[in-house]
């Protein structure tokens, strides 16, 4: 909570990343290769309503809404413990991951296993 008694901005980047991480590298899908080669590359938040500390927990619904040859991107809505899942989210954002080769720092291409995975959570 901040201030004026919402969720702080820095901590709802937080919620969004620790929703992500276990929604696709739970168990070792999609492979280890993406666990250890991926980097944030845009993120973008928007707050269409207040979320206090009474809403949570949260609910965050995530999906894929972009799918290319190196990176993808991932939309959320969150909303207050108990919102319908048709209400207007309190907060939408959007992460753009890209695959990464961390041993030659640089980007490489998600591999069909990736995009398999990725695929079966498009919009």
């Amino acid at each position: 909570m901040d201030v004026f008694q919402h969720v702080n901005h820095a901590r709802m980047v937080t919620l969004l990343e620790e929703a992500r991480i276990p929604w696709l590298f739970e168990d070792g899908r999609p492979t280890a290769a993406m666990r250890e080669g991926c980097v944030l590359a845009d993120l973008h938040v928007r707050y269409r309503g207040q979320l206090r500390h009474e809403d949570t927990p949260l609910d965050i619904a995530m999906r894929i809404t972009q799918l290319r040859a190196v990176d993808f991107t991932i939309g959320y809505e969150v909303r207050a413990a108990g919102a319908a899942p048709d209400s207007t989210p309190a907060v939408t954002a959007t992460t753009q991951i890209a695959a990464f080769d961390i041993r030659t720092q640089r980007l490489r291409r998600l591999t069909e296993a990736e995009r398999g995975y990725l695929a079966e959570w498009m919009e």
